[in-house]
């Protein structure tokens, strides 16, 4: 998240338990009067209150780091449509988002982690599922569904699975869940070999089959199916996470681990990112590049910009220009973005028409013109790849060669061809 410790604390949500949060579960307003908006403020509103007392506050202005986190906080909530209907029909208290990834992470930090599972109680392993997502995803956030399949402890026995007292100690192991097999492989040499053990499939416990659940069989679980919303925050990236606590397998005696789902960020055609900031390569005609020009590009989140370069202006050959706060937004604080970079390349012609040559001529300052002794020795040019600097004669020539015997194999194939 934006904002460090227990972001909570500062609207007066400690870490004293149920009891006293579920007294202020109906305070809807207290995010609205840090910002000092009205409850029917508009986005552009919350956005520029939060601008406002963001620079105000900022530590590193000189504010109060408390208060700029405080601050910080509430626009976030305020500034996400979902988590502020949330907030506006159940208070801080309906940010736990009973089935909700980073909901809950809120949830802990304003309320101290009071979910947290009690000590020595052993916890499942977490389950971590990848989510592909579009930089478009990623600029103006999304929501996703994904269904997972899970264990659930069964509710016909309670997790025993079958009659109260009916389990106990496997005899074949022994209770360990494993099989040891002693086996001799030469005189005074024996091999100790441990498998599975078949009976108790590892557990070490067995139930009698008359006794067993007629819902799990035996197992104690049962395969559930459960769809999750996952939000995808602006300004998230390849490898954000978003965690869905206790969502995991349930097994009897243990504290269901997490469902960890994993970002993925998809290529992009045209843009590409690092941290916040965008880089986009566009291609200008050489009147362009001389002469000025306009263009337009259409962002994201679907706003075309118009950014232009007046006559008289030249623009290089993969000359970069930026665009202040339009790049990604910084997660937790979607307000704030990176910059936008405009890496121009300049398409020149191969060829010109005389009269285009000449009529340049004019325009253009006179090239320098070398002193001639008429002795000077006439040389001749060709285009090569700038690899081929500093490389000896002996690599050219068995590049060269082999190049000849692939175009001799090409030609050999169609021959073939040709004559099927």
């Amino acid at each position: 998240m934006f904002f460090g410790g227990d972001p909570f604390e500062h609207f007066g949500h400690g870490g004293s338990g149920r009891s006293s949060r579920a007294a202020q579960a109906a305070d809807t307003t207290k995010l609205y009067e840090v910002l000092g908006v009205e409850k029917d403020a508009d986005e552009n509103a919350i956005k520029k209150a939060y601008k406002k007392l963001a620079l105000k506050h900022h530590p590193d202005r000189g504010g109060d780091p408390e208060k700029f986190k405080e601050i910080s906080a509430a626009a976030e909530i305020l500034g996400d449509p979902e988590k502020r209907r949330i907030y506006d029909s159940q208070g801080l208290e309906g940010l736990s988002g009973e089935g909700g990834g980073d909901q809950s992470d809120i949830f802990d930090m304003f309320f101290g982690g009071g979910r947290r599972r009690q000590a020595g109680t052993p916890r499942g392993e977490d389950i971590t599922h990848a989510v592909k997502a579009s930089l478009e995803d990623m600029y103006n956030g999304k929501t996703v569904r994904l269904a997972i399949s899970r264990n659930k402890l069964c509710q016909d026995c309670e997790g025993r699975g079958g009659k109260a007292g009916s389990e106990r100690t496997c005899g074949d192991c022994n209770g360990r869940g494993v099989r040891v097999q002693l086996r001799q492989i030469g005189p005074g040499m024996v091999q100790q070999m441990q498998s599975a053990c078949p009976a108790c499939r590892q557990t070490g416990k067995i139930i009698d089959e008359k006794d067993k659940c007629k819902s799990c069989k035996g197992t104690k679980v049962y395969k559930d199916r459960k769809v999750l919303e996952v939000a995808i925050e602006k300004g998230m990236k390849q490898g954000s996470k978003i965690k869905f606590q206790g969502e995991a397998d349930e097994a009897p005696g243990t504290t269901p681990g997490d469902v960890v789902i994993v970002i993925q960020e998809k290529e992009h055609d045209l843009f590409k990112r690092k941290g916040v900031d965008l880089v986009c390569s566009l291609n200008l005609e050489l009147s362009e590049a001389l002469c000025g020009f306009t263009k337009t590009l259409t962002h994201l989140d679907g706003r075309v910009l118009k950014f232009e370069v007046p006559a008289g202006q030249v623009t290089r050959h993969d000359m970069v220009r930026v665009i202040e706060g339009e790049g990604m937004p910084h997660q937790g604080n979607p307000f704030t973005k990176g910059r936008l970079f405009l890496h121009f390349k300049v398409n020149f012609p191969t060829t010109l028409p005389s009269a285009t040559v000449n009529a340049i001529r004019k325009a253009l300052p006179p090239a320098p013109q070398p002193a001639l002794s008429g002795e000077e020795e006439e040389c001749s040019m060709r285009e090569i790849d700038i690899s081929q600097f500093g490389q000896s004669a002996e690599s050219r020539h068995r590049d060269a060669t082999e190049e000849d015997e692939d175009e001799g194999r090409g030609g050999a194939q169609r021959v073939q061809c040709g004559q099927a």
